[in-house]
């Protein structure tokens, strides 16, 4: 498939960097030289300087060929101009970064009448997600799919923690619960686990099952810390304004510590119930006499890494019980896992998860269809979820007459509403979601998993 992509920046070089692994015939535009150049010697592509937002320089740089053209610059004017432009030239399917607020609640308008096939919004995502955590205090990350019936979570073994030294098959008997230890992270190692793996302390643990399944888990695990009622955010940006809206509809008290003062009255303004501290978050009196030790999470999203991963440390140190920060750099995550932070959110691989799904799904199988598609374990596997038509060769057959790939594992089936833990006698039937763990390879439909 030949996808442009206008522009190279973070979320721009990502895009190249995940998709040109997926053997798409790929062009990259940007004014930026230096950005352009990094992109087209690191990766397999093709590179055009200049404006990709005009019709001279799409047709340059062919397009106005492409199957896909995503528009990622840091403005989203642009961005929407660029996809106009591409539907214009013939482009069938176009995506927009767009992340100002004041456009969040156009894009059924931007997307119906400019013709978008999808609008990302990067801030707003990554809100989400955080959001989505900080529901499970003791969880790393939760992913929802099948519309919210089925949801992913990632944790933690502590030493305490009462499936040390268990293997599948006891965890299953021993709390009867429909749920499925989906992978395991051990010493930089990924595993998808069969039914005699033995889990130990200080495992990354991923399981799936509906909301009201884990939430039972987690109860009888004893993992289910207090409800989360405050939280203090440092770094006023575009994920603080989204994130801050959801949690005020849940009830929760927000402090917001940001340095600059003309930022500290546009938050005050559009956020008046929440409490908004101008000064520089990475001061660690400042923290405490605002309640840092008092607060039940703390989340940083300063534009900076670094930073966050100091002021991160100091709330961990302070005994905040939800620590979360916001990189840029997905390497980092490992050194932030180290120093015992283990929740990381990382706006450009958000993105990136959400229109990589949306590319594969434009390749046509008529077994499958892509419905969400999620990287975990520092995108070494990837948790997909299909929408099985009536052409697959998996539908009506036990799962145990197949034979499947390495480190493929069928976790969760979705039919009419109802999620259901798959084992060696369920049958796939047409229109069933099905949840697939991959730890090894892209897959483009579900077929793809049988040896």
């Amino acid at each position: 498939m030949k996808i442009a992509i206008v522009g190279t920046g973070k979320v721009g070089s990502m895009l190249v960097e995940e998709l040109s692994g997926e053997d798409h015939d790929i062009v990259v535009i940007d004014s930026d030289p230096d950005a352009l150049r990094q992109n087209t010697e690191r990766y397999d592509v093709m590179g055009l300087l200049g404006n990709g937002a005009t019709v001279d320089v799409q047709k340059e740089a062919g397009a106005d060929k492409a199957d896909l053209l995503i528009a990622t610059t840091n403005l989203d004017e642009r961005n929407l101009l660029a996809c106009m432009v591409a539907k214009n030239l013939g482009v069938r399917h176009t995506i927009a970064r767009v992340r100002n607020p004041e456009y969040a609640s156009q894009v059924d308008f931007l997307k119906n009448d400019l013709g978008l096939s999808m609008t990302i919004n990067p801030e707003l995502e990554a809100a989400a997600e955080i959001s989505r955590v900080l529901r499970y205090p003791s969880a790393l990350k939760v992913t929802p799919f099948a519309r919210g019936r089925v949801e992913m979570v990632e944790f933690k073994l502590n030493d305490d923690n009462p499936l040390v030294g268990m293997n599948l098959i006891q965890i299953r008997n021993k709390y009867q619960l429909r749920i499925l230890v989906a992978a395991v992270v051990r010493d930089d190692g990924l595993h998808v686990p069969g039914g005699n793996f033995v889990l130990e302390a200080g495992d990354r643990v991923t399981i799936v099952g509906a909301p009201y399944d884990i939430n039972a888990f987690f109860g009888k695990l004893k993992l289910v810390k207090g409800k989360i009622k405050s939280v203090m955010i440092v770094g006023g940006g575009k994920i603080c304004h989204y994130l801050t809206r959801q949690l005020l509809n849940m009830d929760i008290d927000v402090k917001i510590i940001e340095r600059s003062p003309e930022r500290c009255r546009e938050l005050c303004e559009s956020l008046p119930e929440a409490t908004v501290i101008c000064g520089n978050g990475s001061n660690q009196e400042l923290l405490e006499s605002e309640g840092l030790h008092s607060t039940d999470s703390f989340v940083a999203l300063t534009g900076l890494d670094e930073e966050n991963m100091v002021i991160s440390v100091c709330a961990s140190a302070a005994g905040v019980k939800k620590v979360i920060a916001k990189v840029n750099n997905v390497s980092l995550a490992d050194v932030l896992g180290r120093l015992g932070l283990d929740t990381v959110i990382s706006p450009k691989m958000i993105t990136a998860n959400n229109i990589v799904r949306y590319a594969r799904a434009m390749q046509p199988h008529e077994d499958s269809t892509i419905e969400t598609l999620y990287k975990f374990a520092d995108g070494r596997a990837e948790a997909i979820d299909f929408r099985v038509s009536g052409e697959s060769n998996l539908i009506g057959k036990p799962l145990k007459e197949f034979r499947f790939k390495p480190q493929i594992l069928i976790a969760c089936i979705v039919r009419r509403g109802m999620a259901i833990i798959a084992d060696g006698n369920t049958e796939i039937r047409k229109g069933d979601d099905v949840i697939v763990i991959s730890g090894r390879e892209s897959l483009h439909n579900i077929e793809e998993i049988l040896l």
